[in-house]
């Protein structure tokens, strides 16, 4: 039998998430998180998966089917896994009341942090007080805007405050963010906590100092390399994101609009995509186009160490930039004149290669599970919203065609694997390469083989 002390941090970490998924799903079967007949039980472990793992798929509609209770229950539940799995693995530790080894101190650093100059304990009060003092901004925000429009303005405020942040996309409104689509003030500040909840805290860690330093009238810090990417592959995909829907969709979904109202929704459909799940337009009404767009942006995702999913923005980054120096003729990969090690390109590689492997099989499962023997000319509608539903949960992201509930049962299971997968999966790949040592200094001999 292993002992506490004799787990591995990815050990900890996925047997944690299993943990307040399996808690979070009693919770919500209890009869006070229902208005009407308690949820079942592939009900509630999919709705306390799709929490804690910062999703935001549904089978139920929790702004009529759940209590205040239920509701908080959701709430404690994606703002726990919204932190990231970094904090996570740190708070899991003091929890469990043992200190770190020599090995899994330099497994998380090495993994969650491109320098090992900070010191663990002071970034986890850095990621608490930022989460509660941003979170808690957007709430008084949303309260200043809704409070004269809705009885319950505080409680409405705080959970869609807390999922913005947390990029877990749930609402308590039955149509998610529809109703203000033209309302300029939700948009900003839902789509500024989805932003920043996305960039990563030791990102938000680099910012934070270069702020403070500003203000003090000091030489701010460089950015390190890791900022760098984080910001410009951020801005990139929220300008493709929104000139990529407004082009798809202009006479589609945005058609009728006013101008100001069309540029709004474009720009928050290309927030979303990064794992938040909210939506000012139906996807259900998307051009196919559209979907296989939004199935891209969802696949890269948010940034590492953030409250968001997919294979990161750096990742995408990374191979962007090895492509560009193969490309010149470069053997090693550069960004804003750094090289790039290798430990870090094979990460990258490898995280995108196994992401796209499973992401395939999954969707080749799903289509068998839901469609069967069906011919492609009467399933080709259906085969997209599969597609976008596999990526949605695999990114985490919880945008939906409309097609989750209607699922079968093994269609739904597969879901929240592919949840639990995409949200601890990534990250806990990430440990298992970085604890690999060599166990040796030597080298087969080389073959050449015809590329192209």
């Amino acid at each position: 039998m292993r002992s506490a002390d004799d787990l591995s941090p990815a050990t900890l970490l996925v047997g944690s998430f299993a943990a307040a998924i399996l808690i979070g799903a009693v919770l919500l079967m209890l009869p006070a998180a229902s208005t009407g007949a308690p949820l079942t039980a592939l009900e509630a472990i999919f709705m306390s998966t799709s929490a804690v793992c910062v999703t935001g798929l549904t089978v139920v509609d929790p702004s009529t089917r759940l209590t205040g209770f239920g509701q908080g229950v959701l709430l404690a539940l994606f703002q726990g896994g919204g932190l990231g799995i970094m904090t996570f693995a740190i708070f899991v530790t003091a929890v469990v009341g043992r200190g770190m080894s020599l090995r899994d101190r330099a497994v998380l650093v090495d993994s969650m942090h491109h320098s090992p100059t900070h010191e663990l304990r002071r970034l986890l009060r850095h990621v608490l007080r930022f989460t509660l003092i941003v979170e808690g901004a957007g709430a008084l925000a949303l309260w200043l805007h809704w409070r004269n429009s809705y009885d319950d303005a505080g409680a409405l405020s705080v959970f869609h405050a807390v999922s913005a942040f947390c990029n877990a996309g749930f609402a308590l409104f039955p149509d998610s963010l529809i109703r203000f689509r033209g309302d300029w003030w939700v948009n900003l500040v839902v789509g500024g906590l989805i932003v920043i909840g996305g960039l990563g805290f030791l990102v938000t860690f680099e910012l934070r100092d270069f702020v403070f330093a500003r203000l003090q009238h000091k030489r701010p810090p460089a950015f390190s390399l890791q900022a760098k990417l984080v910001f410009t592959t951020t801005a990139g995909l929220l300008v493709v994101g929104a000139l990529g829907f407004l082009v798809l969709e202009w006479n589609n979904t945005l058609s009728g609009m006013p101008l100001f109202e069309k540029l709004l929704a474009a720009g928050f459909q290309s927030i979303t995509p990064r794992t938040a799940g909210f939506n000012t337009v139906d996807y259900g009404q998307m051009a196919s186009a559209t979907l296989f767009f939004t199935i891209l942006l969802m696949f890269v995702g948010a940034s590492p160490g953030s409250t968001g999913g997919g294979i990161k923005t750096t990742s995408l980054a990374l191979l962007l930039a090895l492509i560009r120096s193969r490309s010149r003729g470069h053997r090693r990969a550069s960004a804003f004149y750094r090289a790039i090690p290798d430990a870090a390109m094979d990460r990258a590689l490898t995280l995108t290669l196994l992401s796209g492997t499973l992401v395939t099989l999954a969707v080749l499962a799903l289509a068998g599970l839901e469609l069967g023997s069906t011919p492609a000319s009467e399933s080709r509608p259906q085969f997209i919203a599969l597609c976008f539903e596999v990526v949605s949960a695999f990114g985490t992201v919880g945008l939906s065609t409309g097609v989750t509930a209607t699922l079968s049962v093994p269609g739904q299971l597969l879901l929240v694997v592919l949840m639990l997968v995409g949200r601890v999966g990534p990250l806990t790949l990430a440990l298992a390469v970085a604890a690999r040592r060599s166990r040796g200094h030597f080298r087969y001999a080389e073959e050449n083989v015809m590329v192209g």
